[in-house]
């Protein structure tokens, strides 16, 4: 998280409906599920490889992330994570060091593991020492150097072909010098300390909490937390990438190129227990918004903190510090289930209408490898619910509803239908449709 507090501006007009009047395109559902990721901490022997590939199992996240290490029994757990659940890990570097960095990446490429390759984790909490130079906050410099090489690095090794690269988190927004951070490519012209032209990743990489400068929940709070080109309270891309926040701050991109750059966010989430939490029910309906959100809004990856509660980390976990899953884990089990592809689909379209659709209703149109379409319809109210007719153009043979909220059973079975009419509250309902 940052180190500064911003002003919530207003967002009237911002949050409009996302209401679809044409022939949509669906997404692959395989494609959705492949953004789900989780943070974990076997780095710092805090989770144990064996009960995490367990609860990824029966979550279905198939992303983890966590710290860089060299050692060899960290290097095996997150190999034996991969084999026994078949996650792949985004992995922090060793400060400072691209060499052993490297070697790493290289062995658990090798094994089919990783995901891909990360930048330092929040320099403006965690400095980087790099050429002999420590990174402060005055001075970002060895940040900018240690991810240019980083990335010429990655990119340079056969070993590594194909492996992305996310940039530093909190770097961009955080630098006290105009590096050139808040770029991936610094473009002509842009006046920073490095050079233009020099790379850095080809992801974007934020911290958005969803509980960012907030007390309690608020209307559209997973989806303002994801929208890329929002100057308001969370940590999103406006301030990383478009202006940035430390200082008088520098210009990046523009909101049209914040919307379409490539972008993951690494940390996100919202604690149960201490100040500002909210209850287990509520993380459980927040996070699966929050996933949904994201992926809505362009984001490759998404990653909650944490996988599982710990007293030293804190409560922010999907599952309790014992691995039993927490009301949130329940549920996203529960949609990954409904979702479950391995293949992806040839593209399908539908042509549906949510009539008056209110901007606390969004809605996203996926489709499976066998043809069957999930429109996955979610609200983002706090308090109460509003009540949409969903309009599918045509009569399918078969139109089945779920509620990820109670479990993985259909709730209405509707038959051959045009219409769906659905009360909208604060969680997702999967509307499946098949020929």
């Amino acid at each position: 998280m940052k180190w500064l507090n911003f002003t919530y501006i207003a967002m009237a007009g911002a949050l409009v409906a996302d209401n679809a009047n044409a022939q949509v395109t669906a997404l692959s559902a395989r494609d959705f599920l492949n953004s789900i990721g989780v943070c974990t901490h076997i780095a710092q022997g805090i989770d144990n490889p064996t009960n995490v590939a367990a609860c990824l199992r029966y979550a279905g996240i198939p992303n983890i992330r966590d710290d860089g290490s060299t050692s060899s029994a960290t290097i095996q757990g997150w190999i034996y994570v991969h084999n026994n659940s078949g996650a792949r890990i985004s992995l922090l570097p060793i400060n400072g060091n691209i060499a052993k960095t490297l070697s790493v990446y290289e062995s658990l490429a090798a094994a089919g593991a990783l995901l891909a390759a990360e930048g330092p984790n929040e320099p403006n909490n965690f400095p980087v020492t790099y050429n002999g130079v420590k990174s402060s906050g005055t001075n970002f410099l060895p940040v900018a150097w240690f991810q240019r090489d980083l990335y010429r690095a990655v990119k340079s090794d056969p070993k590594l072909a194909g492996i992305p690269v996310f940039a530093s988190s909190e770097a961009g927004g955080a630098q006290p010098n105009n590096c050139g951070l808040q770029f991936l490519t610094i473009p002509p012209g842009a006046g920073t300390l490095l050079p233009d032209g020099t790379i850095f990743g080809d992801y974007a990489n934020t911290h958005n909490y969803v509980c960012d400068h907030l007390t309690n929940l608020c209307d559209n709070n997973a989806w303002g937390a994801a929208e890329p080109a929002l100057n308001g309270r969370w940590d999103g891309m406006w301030v990383e990438y478009g202006h940035t926040w430390w200082g008088r701050g520098y210009n990046g991109y523009s909101s049209n190129q914040l919307r379409t750059l490539p972008k993951v966010t690494t940390e996100t989430g919202w604690t149960t227990r201490g100040e500002n939490s909210i209850t287990e029910e509520q993380q459980a309906r927040l996070f699966l918004n929050l996933y949904l959100a994201a992926f809505k809004r362009g984001w490759s990856y998404t990653f909650i903190y944490m996988l599982r509660d710990d007293p030293g980390q804190g409560y922010w976990g999907l599952f309790h510090s014992d691995y039993t899953p927490k009301p949130s884990a329940t549920c996203l089990h529960n949609l990954t289930t409904i979702l479950a592809d391995n293949n992806s689909p040839m593209a399908r379209g539908l042509h549906y209408t949510i009539h008056d659709e209110p901007s606390t209703v969004h809605d996203l149109l996926l489709q499976k490898s066998n043809g069957t379409l999930e429109l996955i319809i979610w609200g983002e109210q706090v308090s109460g619910s509003s009540h949409v007719t969903v309009n599918i153009g045509e009569s399918f043979a078969t139109v089945r509803v779920y509620d990820p909220m109670i479990g993985t059973s259909v709730t209405q079975n509707l038959g051959a239908v045009k219409s769906v009419s659905l009360d909208v509250s604060d969680h997702p309902l999967v509307v499946e449709i098949q020929n």
